[in-house]
This record gives structure tokens, C-alpha cells and sequence, in this order.
């Protein structure tokens, strides 16, 4: 068997590795249009930020060494420029030649590029890059070196936009990013991006969401927003999401869907015959609605490369799709998620409920813990988990990945309080805060608490609600106050009681979220109507800093 591959990296090599180990004797070629055929991407913004010290060790894998060891035919610098599929046939374009080449099999890896808007100015501008391959990332360096800038631009607050703001001030440029949409990380929901946004801004990072950019003058050196404001860059980074590298497929006839993504089966057959494809550019089914989405992460592409390279061999494998699960650092503080956000799932017309809870990333009485903000999405009745984010120095990515795992497994809310972990007080809570997610939920599908997100708030104190707040005076003193709060702290609520109207509804806060609950429990065994507000002071101070009376 002639099996061609088109495009190396995540998808690429596993599916040409797992061939080979699969298949002694089968013929496998790799086609890589770039000079990298393996490369480590995802450590690109790590390497401009000197963390990683080496360049080659971004490059996992060479010609040679996978020449060596799996006896593969890797050809770097070999585009793919058209395929025939009733010939079984690819044209290639290399620096020497152009030539034929015919296949049993064909794979396709072509990956994703980088989305560069329109914008009047961007052809002539010199300073302006993306951030996809190793090449770009020379470019980069080599322009920091020569030219030493001062000022960076970087347009898009995504992870890689993130990740590269971060790699920037590290190099001592002073660094602006122009983001879209409406708050940073737009895969996270508003209130947790309000995090990271005070990370960047803690760390002298300059913000401006909402706003896109329009035009570049100067040779790029200007940079004009849509409210007409110009911003200075010695160097721009567009960093405004990817689409998928799907037009050699298309010219192919291979049908394409979502944003131009490539379609496959279950086997990740195209609609070509003996035409397979793997990667960023395949449109794969979002497991948690079952819909058609583009989840452009490393993990399901090697998992898809893998996968592809069995179905060839006669394996019974199944694509199942993915739940896109990733994080991102941004300075001091990690940020990941998995599943579906809130937006997603009111586009997508479900029925869901949310709590927001606080843990500590080990026993709070061993040095060193440190808070993780854990948001869960599910839905009210049955339990099922649609998603979760969490925000922390230190184990935002181990609580994700559980429940990622869960989800994959198709666990529900109920059984997150019976997961069991490891514990000693440096590694980890005897109630960890996955454990502390489900319990919190459990109350919540069962009834026994109710609770209002922080953007509801403000509406229902108009409406007439009564906020209690049962933090201590000290605590209102050192963090401020909410608007039109009562204060009276739990310890004392008991006695106090009668101060509280019956004929109001009441909200309740804390700090955290604990203690409102206790409160919420206390009051409502006495006859008051009570919700708890999600999130507390912690979560509403840090979205709506503002309305907090010092």
C-alpha cells in the first residue's frame, strides 16, 4: 500500500508513525510544504519569550531522524499544489521539480492558517506578523533584534494572542492589545475574563475591547481603531483566529461545511473516496450538542492522526469528536475551560444553570495554597455537565481536566461528589473543589438552593430585593461594600433576624459564596424567600469593580 500524507506536525506524524508501526512494509510519504515537518507550535510564543532557550528544541523530529527510525519518506519544502482523485494522483511542487506522484491512500493534514483581516495600509506595513510556524517566529526574533522596538501591538486576545502579549513584555516592549469583542479570552465567559484582564492590566498591559482596527499608516508603524484612536507599534501581532487550509480539498471536489471546514465521516473519509483528512481543518462533531464545529487544539489532532492511521489498517476505530478542552497562562494566573460557555449554549437554545465556586489549589492550611475560581455549567433537571472554566495560579488545569474527563465519560453533576483523588495537604483539599462544584450543583437541581448570577442583580434590587450581606465589618472596611447592602455577619444573623423584613425577597452574599449559602439555609428554614447570589462579592467585584462603595 502508497499512502501519501499531506501536511506534517499534530496531525500528520501521528497518522505517518502509527502507519508505520502498523505497517511494516506499506510505502509512506509525507509532503510538508514548509521547511519543518515536526515542530513543537504551541512552545512558538514560549520561545520569543526566552523561556524556552534553544530553537531546536521546537523542532521534535527531522527528515533524518524520521527517515531513521520509521523509515518514512519525509519531503520538506513539497507543496501539494492539486489533487486528482480519479487518477489517485498528486501534483507536487517542490524547489527543484514538479512532479506526479500517485497514492494508494491519501491523508490530508493541512492544518489551519492565520485570519488577516482586510485592512487599508496591511500591504504596505513591515511590522506586521502572525504566529504559526517556526519560520514566522524567526521572523519575529530577527526583528526584535535588528530592530529593537519599543512598542507593541497585539490584535486579538485569544491564547495565542495572550500568550504572545505575555512573551512581549517579557522582551521589555510596552504592549496595547485590540480585541473584537466585547471583554479578552472571548472563549470565556465575561465574568472570568475579567480576571484576566486584570492580570494584564495589574502587569501594564494596555486594554481596548470592543473596537477592531480599520487601517494601518506609517508602514504600519500607526495603527487606527474603528473609533478613529491611533495607537503607535514598532511591531504588530495579528492574532485574530484561524480558518481552516482547506482549499487544496476543495479544488479536489471534496465537500467542505462550516467556515470552510473539510467534512469526514466516521472513519474521517472525505466525501472523495480513499481521501481522508485529520486536523485543524476538519469540521468535527462538538460531543456535548452534537453539533458541527472547528476545535483547532494539538490533543484532538494527534488523537485524529492516530485514529485515521487505524481506520487505514483495518481497525475499528470511530470518530467521536471533540469537547475542546484547553488553557492558557497569562502571567501569574492560568486560565482553562472545557465544553460549552454561556453564550454557547444560549445559541445553541439550551436549558442550563450555573454555580461559581472557590477551592484552594491544596490544603488551605499548607503554605503556598492559592484560590481557583471554578465555574460549572450544567443542566438543571438531569444533571448533565456542559462545561466548565477555571481561573487560578496553581490547579485551574487539574480540576478542567477532571472534568473533562467526566464529560467525555458522561458523568452528570451527581457523581462529581464521589470522585476521589489523591490527598496530602500539598497536593490537594480533602473536599477538592471539583468535589465542592458538585455538591454546590446538587443543591441547586435539588432545590435546596436557589441563586442569581451577578448580572442579575442590579434588576432585582430595583425590583425590590433586599441584599444581605453576612461578611464581617472588617471585611467591608478592608474590601468595600455593596450597593444598598444590609450588613449583618453570619455569626450574628440568628439574633438579628427580625431585622430582616419577611414581606422581601431576599439576596444574600459573602465573600466566596459559603457563608451566603449557610445564611440562604438559615433564613429559609424561618419562612423568608431567599437566593443566594452566585459568586459572591468576590466574582461582582471583580466584574462590576464600580458599583463597589469604598
Amino acid at each position: 500500500m502508497k499512502i501519501v500524507i499531506i501536511g506534517g506536525v499534530a496531525g500528520g506524524m501521528s497518522a505517518a508513525t502509527r502507519l508505520r508501526r502498523l505497517n511494516e512494509k506499506a510505502e509512506i510519504i509525507v509532503l510538508e510544504k514548509g521547511p519543518y515537518v515536526s515542530f513543537a507550535n504551541c512552545g512558538l510564543p514560549y520561545y520569543i519569550a526566552g523561556e524556552i532557550e534553544e530553537r531546536s528544541d521546537l523542532l521534535v523530529q527531522t527528515p533524518e531522524q524520521l527517515q531513521a527510525r520509521f523509515a518514512l519518506d519525509v519531503r520538506p519544502n513539497s507543496e501539494a499544489i492539486s489533487i486528482d482523485a480519479e487518477k489517485k494522483e498528486v501534483r507536487v511542487k517542490s524547489s527543484e521539480e514538479e512532479y506526479a506522484l500517485s497514492y494508494d491512500k491519501l491523508i490530508l493534514s493541512p492544518g489551519a492558517k492565520p485570519v488577516v483581516p482586510p485592512a487599508d495600509g496591511i500591504e504596505e506595513a513591515k511590522n506586521i506578523f502572525t504566529l504559526r510556524s517556526v519560520p514566522d517566529v524567526d521572523g519575529i526574533t530577527e526583528f526584535i533584534e535588528q530592530h529593537q522596538p519599543k512598542k507593541a501591538v497585539v490584535i486579538g486576545a485569544g491564547f495565542i494572542g495572550l500568550e504572545m502579549a505575555e512573551s512581549l513584555v517579557s522582551r521589555g516592549l510596552e504592549v496595547t492589545i485590540v480585541e473584537k469583542a466585547p471583554h479578552v479570552l472571548p472563549p470565556f465567559d465575561e465574568e472570568m475574563a475579567a480576571y484576566i484582564t486584570k492580570e494584564l492590566k495589574t502587569h501594564g498591559v494596555q486594554l481596548y475591547t470592543g473596537l477592531g482596527a480599520t487601517a494601518f499608516e506609517d508602514e504600519g508603524k500607526t495603527v487606527v481603531l474603528e473609533n478613529g484612536e491611533r495607537l503607535v507599534s514598532d511591531l504588530t501581532l495579528m492574532s485574530v483566529g484561524v480558518s481552516p487550509e482547506s482549499a487544496l480539498a476543495k479544488t479536489a471536489g471534496i465537500e467542505t461545511g462550516l467556515r470552510g471546514g473539510i467534512l469526514v465521516d466516521e472513519q474521517y473519509e472525505t466525501s472523495q473516496k480513499d481521501i481522508y483528512a485529520v486536523g485543524d481543518a476538519i469540521i468535527v462533531k462538538q460531543q456535548v450538542t452534537g453539533e458541527d464545529a472547528l476545535i483547532a487544539l494539538a490533543s484532538p489532532a494527534n488523537r485524529q492522526g492516530r485514529q485515521v492511521a487505524d481506520v487505514i489498517s483495518g481497525l475499528p476505530r470511530r470518530n467521536k469528536g471533540s469537547i475542546g478542552t484547553a488553557i492558557v497562562r497569562v502571567f501569574d494566573l492560568a486560565a482553562a475551560s472545557t465544553g460549552l460557555n454561556e453564550r454557547q449554549l444560549k445559541q445553541a437554545d439550551k436549558t442550563y444553570d450555573v454555580i461559581h465556586i472557590q477551592g484552594k489549589s491544596h490544603a488551605g492550611y499548607y503554605p503556598n495554597a492559592s484560590t481557583i475560581l471554578l465555574k460549572l455549567l450544567f443542566h438543571p433537571v438531569n444533571g448533565k455537565i456542559y462545561g466548565a472554566q477555571a481561573i487560578g495560579k496553581d490547579g485551574a488545569d487539574k480540576r478542567i481536566d477532571i472534568i473533562a474527563t467526566a464529560i467525555k465519560a458522561g458523568l452528570t453533576v451527581q457523581d462529581l461528589p464521589e470522585l476521589e483523588f489523591t490527598y496530602a495537604p500539598p497536593f490537594g483539599s480533602a473536599k477538592d473543589p471539583v468535589n465542592m462544584a458538585g455538591y454546590a450543583a446538587l443543591n441547586v437541581i435539588e432545590g435546596i438552593s436557589e441563586s442569581i448570577q451577578w448580572y442579575e442583580l442590579e434588576e432585582k434590587q430595583k425590583e425590590g430585593h433586599l441584599l444581605l450581606d453576612v461578611r464581617n465589618e472588617s471585611e467591608l472596611e478592608n474590601n468595600g461594600r455593596l450597593k444598598g447592602a444590609v450588613n449583618i455577619p453570619l455569626d450574628s444573623l440568628r439574633e438579628r433576624m427580625t431585622e430582616i423584613p419577611k414581606d422581601r425577597p431576599i439576596i444574600v452574599s459573602c465573600h466566596s459564596g459559603l457563608r451566603s449559602y449557610i445564611a440562604e439555609r438559615l433564613l429559609k428554614q424561618d419562612d423568608y424567600t431567599v437566593k443566594n447570589l452566585d459568586g459572591a462579592f468576590a466574582l461582582y467585584s471583580t466584574i462590576n469593580a464600580e458599583k463597589v462603595e469604598k
